[in-house]
């Protein structure tokens, strides 16, 4: 195989983070991101997204920090509203349910929850004998690659909160969204329109971990006893500390979010340029070219992907480029591409 383009968390991590692991190996430091590296990282978050009240948890993955927002944000009887394609609910074995929380789903639209679809749960949900529908959960970017624009975004938490729900955010891949052409959100836009999102790491450079924001003053308290009851409060917290300050502290988050991007508008260009279509616009790291099966077989035999969903008699697949990928196995691609 010449290159995968299955993830962006396949290679280990950025050498500035891999450095700034090694320099601390031997000191000692607090536990439970008690410690120096853990508080700089947090003011850095804070600095960035132009908030200094929002409380900041630094948690080993994104899964884990699903659960531990949602479940902490409901009671017994409350739901989560996703789209179909949320990750919540396809891609993380039923972590949400196993908390005793259902997730209620809509269609949606190009991977992204729309107000309408809110009203539409919220009326289905009419009485005591229903699950209470009580928290939106989206993801920045999509599943599928889109990005909410700053409109959207607004229109979803102007609804949210007008019908008393939480508006939570995915944000994984928060920086690529971030730094999409296709985007005009800022840090501090998705703080003032969220109570609570989280910052990715693992998909962006780190070796783990995510940066939970909350700004919501009534989720902020006890988090710190929710985290230890489901075993997510690291005693060695500083490892995730310090890689976010690694990437916050330079800019390093958003040059590598960047260059994720500016690798995948390269590949999609070429594939277009080739002649074939693509089941979502390209804007962000994950691209959905369409093909016909005997060039997705052929492709299969030289690159790592995956297929995503039939297209009438032919297949989309989904390409990830990540920081780390090499300008030279984009232009291979594109080569074999238009030589199959």
């Amino acid at each position: 195989m010449k290159h995968s383009f299955k993830n962006d968390y396949s290679e280990l991590a950025h050498p500035q983070i891999m450095n700034a692991l090694a320099a601390i190996g031997d000191r000692q430091f607090e536990g439970y991101s008690l410690d120096e590296y853990s508080f700089r990282a947090s003011e850095l978050i804070r600095a960035k997204i132009e908030n200094t009240s929002a409380d900041i948890h630094f948690i080993s993955g994104g899964t884990l920090s699903n659960l531990l927002v949602i479940s902490s944000a409901l009671r017994p009887h409350e739901a989560v509203i996703a789209c179909k394609s949320g990750h919540i609910f396809v891609h993380e074995t039923g972590a949400i349910e196993s908390t005793g929380h259902k997730v209620c789903t809509a269609e949606g639209e190009n991977g992204k929850l729309r107000p309408r679809d809110v009203e539409a749960i919220l009326d289905e949900h009419t009485d005591e004998h229903m699950v209470k529908p009580r928290l939106v959960y989206i993801s920045q970017s999509t599943e599928v690659g889109t990005v909410y624009t700053k409109a959207e975004l607004r229109e979803l938490s102007d609804c949210c909160h007008k019908r008393g729900l939480y508006l939570f955010i995915d944000g994984a891949r928060l920086g690529t969204a971030l730094n999409s052409h296709a985007c005009d959100l800022t840090y501090k836009d998705v703080a003032e329109l969220a109570d609570a999102f989280y910052i990715g790491g693992t998909k962006n450079g780190a070796l783990f971990g995510e940066a939970v924001v909350i700004k919501t003053d009534e989720l902020k308290p006890d988090f710190r006893f929710i985290i230890k009851q489901r075993g997510a409060l690291l005693s060695k917290g500083a490892a995730i500390g310090l890689q976010f300050e690694a990437l916050f502290k330079d800019g390093l988050y958003d040059e590598l979010a960047g260059q994720s991007n500016k690798k995948a508008m390269i590949l999609a260009d070429g594939i277009r340029a080739a002649g074939y279509g693509f089941q979502y616009e390209p804007v962000a790291n994950q691209i959905f070219p369409i093909f016909p099966d005997e060039i997705v077989e052929k492709l299969h035999k030289i690159y790592g992907f995956y297929d995503w969903q039939k297209v009438e008699n032919k297949t989309s697949v989904r390409l990830v480029t990540s920081w780390a990928t090499p300008e030279n196995a984009v232009e291979e691609f594109l080569i074999d591409l238009r030589e199959l």
